[in-house]
């Protein structure tokens, strides 16, 4: 059996990232299924910077879109198997209610199951300027074991466009899941 990866885009500016990892994710021969949840904000994100809808992300292969009010969906339980989550962009929101063990919803439960079971989970804060709040929320949910990973990207591979940018930031994002695939914007001495 392949791997199994939920991917959650909420309210933040970043969508194109998730974008990017979610392609990644859903062309990669070593995946089965990627769970897909939108918060409603994430939603208007999604299209106001992509042009996308959730419709378009649920065609692609692999992707099975979850509605992000179901608290009884499979992924927001840990004897349901799956191989990690990441949540890119991770609003400011989003990161304070995992920190705070608050699940009102399907990412923060499914982001808690994470946490409990040992999964792989990667917070991709996309916030600034961070205020206290924010960086001891950051800290908190690293000491709790999730990968705190801002959007950052890295300019040494001389990309030329903006989808360049997404998949060198996606190429990390995957590798922190175990899914380490050849690309050749990765860094050369």
């Amino acid at each position: 059996m392949g791997l199994r990866f939920t991917l959650a885009i909420t309210g933040a500016s970043g969508s194109a990232f998730g974008v990017a990892v979610l392609r990644r994710m859903s062309a990669s021969p070593a995946v089965d299924s990627v769970a897909l949840l939108l918060s409603p904000t994430g939603k208007r994100c999604l299209l106001d910077e992509t042009g996308l809808t959730p419709k378009d992300l649920a065609a692609l292969p692999k992707v099975g879109l979850r509605d992000e009010r179901d608290l009884g969906a499979d992924i927001s339980s840990g004897s349901y198997r799956h191989d990690g989550m990441v949540i890119l962009p991770c609003s400011a929101g989003a990161l304070g209610r995992i920190a705070a063990g608050v699940s009102e919803s399907l990412v923060s439960r499914a982001a808690d199951v994470c946490l409990k079971e040992r999964r792989p989970l990667v917070l991709c804060l996309r916030e600034t300027p961070l205020n206290r709040i924010h960086l001891e929320n950051m800290l908190r949910v690293h000491d709790a074991g999730a990968v705190v990973m801002p959007i950052m990207p890295g300019y040494y591979s001389g990309q030329k466009e903006l989808a360049d940018l997404f998949d060198t930031f996606a190429t990390r994002v995957l590798d922190q899941l175990g899914l380490r695939e050849d690309d050749p914007r990765r860094w050369k001495a």
